[in-house]
């Protein structure tokens, strides 16, 4: 199923999105704060046992609530927790709304789940939040739950060439990357797909490999050249594949610049201390045609200067750092007047 023209938007209505465009909130925090609610909704998801394609499909809609409301008036785990709901109901992996915000009651509090009643004052309340929300949320998604996945395709590109396990996998990892960044309304899933492939063929080669530049141009450097009556034409370039599987013309292959610009970008304010694995990811260059005004802010310089504790006055402690994008940040929540009803106990910034 194809979707809606409405849910695609250009790069540049990110900078009037309604949290940047009524607020005091910047690009570069609204960014921020969108990949970790995207990343405190894939742990809601995965404590939940949800398949990945469900979570896929909750990102997406994460990301369009927010085209449509602030950051302001709602925040971000209230929203994460809402789409993991309505996506339980619509991939048919039904989970019921009282598990559902056991599991977020956990998640906000720094409370094992285990420690959590059922039939709990602070379940119930976190069951009207999530139902709440999500009556907000049919209404910004005007009932149309049809998502695509860029995973769907890299299945099928995968399955079209010899790829190697190494770029299968940075691929693949992307692809779960860009749902921590709006691309999924930014650009079709093919586009994105293609995307990730490059971007993944470009990390797997290595430093000294083609340029991204060069994976994405028109036609290959020596095309024009007529090939000598006496030799045998070149061995397809497999580091143009994508482009010729697709058949991008210059419209697709600007859109593809597009992307890898805001992949590189995402992945150039991450804390390389704590994710090494996306090292050789954040060195790389844009391409020289993609999206050239920068995005992000670092998001160390983001991070909230005093962490959060819970109800028994610790700090909960991460064992994977603190980015955001990667793994848990340990900041507090961003305050905001919500429309949903407020939690007695503190949240514990586990996104």
């Amino acid at each position: 199923m194809s979707i809606s023209a409405q849910w695609i938007f250009p790069v540049e209505a990110l900078h009037h999105t309604p949290s940047v465009a009524t607020s005091d909130y910047t690009i570069g925090k609204e960014l921020y704060d969108r990949a970790r609610g995207v990343e405190f909704l894939f742990r809601l998801g995965s404590s939940l046992g949800l398949p990945s394609s469900a979570m896929f499909t909750a990102a997406t809609w994460f990301h369009r609530f927010f085209m449509r409301f602030s950051m302001e008036d709602y925040h971000r785990q209230d929203i994460a927790a809402a789409c993991i709901f309505l996506a339980t109901k619509t991939e048919e992996c039904g989970r019921k709304l009282r598990d559902v915000a056991r599991v977020f009651q956990s998640k906000i509090t720094g409370v094992d789940v285990t420690h959590i009643p059922s039939e709990s004052l602070e379940v119930e309340k976190q069951q009207t939040t999530i139902l709440l929300a999500e009556e907000v949320l049919l209404e910004a998604l005007c009932f149309d739950f049809v998502t695509t996945s860029p995973h769907s395709v890299l299945v099928d590109l995968f399955d079209a060439g010899q790829t190697s396990t190494k770029v299968q996998d940075y691929a693949w990892s992307i692809a779960h990357d860009s749902y921590r960044t709006p691309l999924c309304i930014l650009f079709p899933p093919r586009i994105i797909a293609a995307a990730c492939f490059v971007l993944a063929q470009r990390a797997a080669d290595g430093p000294h490999s083609l340029s991204l530049d060069a994976r994405i141009s028109v036609s290959p450097p020596a095309a024009s050249l007529p090939t000598p009556p006496s030799h045998k034409p070149a061995s397809p370039d497999a580091s143009r594949f994508t482009v010729e599987y697709f058949g991008f013309n210059e419209a697709d292959l600007q859109q593809v610049a597009d992307a890898l610009s805001i992949l590189v970008d995402f992945y150039s304010v991450q804390d390389l201390q704590h994710s090494a694995y996306i090292a050789p990811l954040a060195s790389i260059q844009p391409p020289a045609h993609g999206w050239r005004s920068k995005l992000y802010e670092p998001f160390s310089l983001l991070l909230p200067s005093h962490p959060t504790t819970t109800n028994n006055g610790q700090t909960p402690e991460s064992s994977q750092g603190t980015t955001p994008a990667l793994t848990p940040s340990r900041g507090s929540a961003t305050k905001r007047e919500s429309k949903t009803p407020e939690v007695p106990a503190r949240r514990v910034d586990l996104s």
